[in-house]
């Protein structure tokens, strides 16, 4: 392709597995992997594939994240706001103030792009 216009392969061998910062395991035993597939070349922003196994973290967001669900089913409620259900298809965007519950109902694969700067 060129520097310009990136395609993101299949996700490599070699996941992180740490949990994310700011997320908390809070019901279950949820595990998260995730690819970093690619970054920008100024540093703001990476993106790549995500993949969640049931359970509930509490997640304190420091970046803004836009999200397309590919697998499975998600229920997000913010500190105080009402739940929102997404399944595969969905695309949604996290703001940076984001406090709140990640309960992965069903195994969840995403895509993300999380702006840094």
């Amino acid at each position: 392709m060129s520097d310009t216009l990136f395609r993101f392969p299949a996700p490599g061998p070699e996941p992180i597995t740490t949990d994310l910062a700011g997320w908390t395991k809070i019901e279950g035993n949820p595990t998260m992997r995730y690819w970093v597939q690619h970054s920008a070349l100024d540093g703001s922003m990476i993106s790549g594939t995500w993949e969640a196994t049931t359970g509930t973290w509490h997640a304190t967001y420091q970046f803004y994240e836009f999200v397309h669900l590919i697998e499975g089913r998600i229920t997000i409620t913010p500190d105080g706001g009402p739940p929102v259900t997404l399944k595969p298809g969905d695309a949604f965007v996290v703001e940076p103030t984001f406090k709140g519950t990640w309960t992965i109902e069903e195994p969840v694969r995403k895509h993300f792009a999380i702006k840094l700067k």
